[in-house]
């Protein structure tokens, strides 16, 4: 089974270090390649995706990706930005199904903003599609206004579409996660104003006639936003385009208490995956030793499950995980009074020695 580790700028690099050491320590034989990408992709090849790091990529059985960006790389062209890495891994490798489970730890209650009686218990799936809508859509730039009320000004455009094939299959996905949860689905959309989102609002029903033993329920993107934070536990499966599900997934993973504690699994039709943190590359504590590398460490669990098969080992570290929460071990994001504060290599730590 060979991984491709890619850890990134930022944090990237730091988190990644100890979800490795997790890996190795459950006694599998992985091999193990790492390989720039992002702001170290751009310094040390040009370009955020290099030529090397795709083809590992594309070998791969499956990838552990840290975090990518700086605010250093901020005045490159974008084609060269740090962010179009995984943009285009995406892309490259077809990973449209994006996974980001929302769940909040017992022992973590007290970190969420929100109240215990509203979050406690929450587990919420958000199946996210990752290869269409508004990131991806042509045309884009921009121009000078050929028409309306600021004719001759300059304007930026983008495109927001969705193919009908796009839509059945994260569809499906949604579907047939749903079946193996509470099976409730939430689609979320903006069908009240956006052309596509009717669309994708019509699509998703037709398919629901496959899944009858689903409940499906439409949901705007601004209600779903709004209901996040005011019933969130009302939630089971939420499905969404690319563009909202990257705003309401972030938003969730505040209900838990931290961004630092969501992993998330990119696919493809096969299984083939992408891993990684919900969060960003953080520059701004990059070398600290305070990250939470727990989202990370998750990941790579989902990458067991999903694209390695192997669910023992998988509930191996997620148990482990578990239990270092419940020793009180906390890293700063989730730090509260009557726990014990950690950083990043002492977290990693406890996790292997948790495992045995």
């Amino acid at each position: 089974m060979k991984i491709a580790i890619l850890p990134g700028d930022g944090i990237g690099t730091e988190i990644v270090a100890q979800a490795v050491r997790v890996l190795e320590a459950l006694g599998q034989k992985f091999e193990m390649e790492t390989a720039p990408v992002g702001g170290a992709g751009y310094e040390a090849h040009g370009h955020p995706l290099p030529d090397g790091t795709l083809k590992l990529a594309k070998e791969a059985d499956a990838i552990l990706f840290g975090a990518v960006g700086d605010w250093k790389y901020d005045t490159l062209e974008r084609s060269l930005r740090p962010e179009q890495a995984i943009l285009g891994l995406r892309k490259h490798l077809t990973l449209f199904a994006n996974f980001r489970p929302a769940i909040l730890y017992p022992e973590l209650v007290g970190a969420s903003t929100l109240k215990p009686e509203v979050v406690s218990g929450l587990d919420i799936l958000i199946v996210r599609e990752l290869n269409g809508d508004i990131y991806f859509g042509q045309p884009r730039g921009m121009r000078e206004a050929p028409d309306g009320p600021f004719k001759g000004s300059r304007e930026g455009f983008d495109t927001m579409r969705y193919a009908e094939p796009e839509i059945r299959r994260i569809a499906h996905v949604a579907f047939k996660a749903a079946q193996k949860r509470g099976k409730r689905l939430t689609s979320v959309d903006k069908a009240n104003v956006l052309e596509t989102f009717q669309f994708w609002k019509d699509i998703v029903t037709d398919v629901h006639k496959e899944y009858p033993d689903v409940e499906l329920d439409h949901m705007y993107v601004d209600n779903a936003a709004m209901q996040l934070v005011r019933a969130p536990k009302k939630f089971d499966v939420i499905v969404t385009g690319n563009m909202f599900g990257d705003i309401l997934s972030d938003a969730a993973a505040m209900l838990t208490g931290s961004i630092g504690m969501l992993p998330s699994a990119s696919l493809d039709a096969n299984s083939k995956g992408l891993y990684e943190p919900s969060h960003g590359s953080a520059p701004d504590i990059a070398g600290k030793g305070v990250a939470n590398p727990l989202a990370t460490i998750l990941s790579a669990a989902m990458m067991l499950r999903f694209s390695l098969n192997l669910p023992a080992e998988a509930d191996r570290i997620e148990t482990a995980v578990k239990r270092v929460l419940a020793q009180g071990l906390r890293t700063p994001d989730i730090y509260e009074a009557g726990t014990t504060k950690v950083g990043t290599v002492d977290m990693g730590s406890a996790v292997v020695k948790a495992l045995s």
